[in-house]
């Protein structure tokens, strides 16, 4: 699903909205067409706030992006698909039913990125063109070195490659259910569509009133995730595939690299990515600091066919 040398955009508009997950609003998202070189943003309440690990923080069970007092909240299905469907450039303008809130959510619908899927397959891509009206060159990350990363008993590893590959593993011991497992990728081709977009977020039936707890989820249900429980098993089946909780670890580690985008250019590095209990939680502050000081010893961003 490559997309050749030159950055590309929506051929149109995308207009959607529906419930959100941990806060259980309803939010509506206009995705616009963007210019070459300006990258993936989002606009709230007049606010832009860069698709950049510049502006990501800490945040439970999602990824957030935080940027002078305003959060853009669980972005990783909407970047997930925008970066593997090879969206370079656009506008997300994002908006709550109150105009009060300084904090938004991004709709959940059935828990995997398929909606937005179809959404960027409805209006179609072009070529984007920079405010000059010029065609510019679409870069991807290389690493000139293998690079590692690790918090707790998470981790991830990327070693120079030609082609992207991704390898992504989770354990659940005491959800035998779930238990171990690994999905293997080249995540930009046409698996994306096939085998990883439609994987639903999971999560464990012994945890949720602690979520709830929280504040957490509180537009959860069995229609937009898949519950398993340690003694039960599966509570809302069939599943879309066996392994479908690691395919949606894929998913949402693909939104998560493609905030290593720089104006424009691919956010997952030419890279044989390996990731074990990976999550924006784990990971992002650790990715964010490492971002900063590998940018310029081990990432070069170089034109790629």
């Amino acid at each position: 699903m490559e997309n050749g040398k030159l950055q590309q955009t929506l051929a149109g508009c995308i207009e959607l909205s529906g419930k959100t997950l941990h806060s259980g609003k309803v939010s509506k998202v206009k995705i616009w067409p963007g210019f070459a070189g300006e990258g993936r943003y989002f606009e709230f309440h007049s606010n832009l706030i860069p698709a950049s690990i510049d502006f990501v923080r800490e945040s439970l069970l999602c990824t957030s992006l935080c940027k002078d007092g305003y959060k853009i909240r669980t972005v990783e299905h909407l970047l997930s698909a925008l970066e593997a469907k090879g969206i370079d450039n656009c506008r997300i303008q994002i908006q709550s039913l109150d105009s009060e809130d300084t904090e938004v959510e991004v709709p959940i619908f059935d828990g995997s990125a398929n909606a937005w899927v179809e959404a960027i397959e409805q209006v179609g891509r072009k070529e984007a063109l920079d405010r000059c009206g010029n065609n510019v060159e679409k870069l991807a990350p290389y690493l000139s070195e293998p690079f590692y990363v690790s918090r707790n008993d998470s981790f991830m590893v990327a070693f120079p490659a030609s082609k992207v590959h991704i390898s992504c593993g989770i354990d659940f011991p005491k959800v035998p259910a779930i238990g171990c497992q690994w999905f293997s990728s080249a995540a930009l081709d046409d698996s994306y569509e096939k085998h990883i977009a439609c994987s639903r977020t999971f999560c464990i039936y012994e945890e949720v009133e602690h979520m709830c707890s929280m504040g957490l989820i509180k537009g959860g249900s069995l229609d937009n995730a898949i519950v398993c429980s340690a003694i039960r098993g599966w509570l809302n089946p069939p599943l879309r595939f066996p392994d479908e909780p690691c395919r949606h670890k894929v998913l949402d580690l693909i939104g998560d690299l493609s905030l290593f985008a720089r104006s424009g250019s691919r956010g997952i590095p030419m890279a044989r990515v390996i990731s074990f209990k990976v999550s924006a939680l784990s990971l992002s502050p650790s990715l964010s600091r490492g971002e900063r000081s590998i940018e310029s010893s081990q990432i070069e961003y170089k034109n790629f066919s």
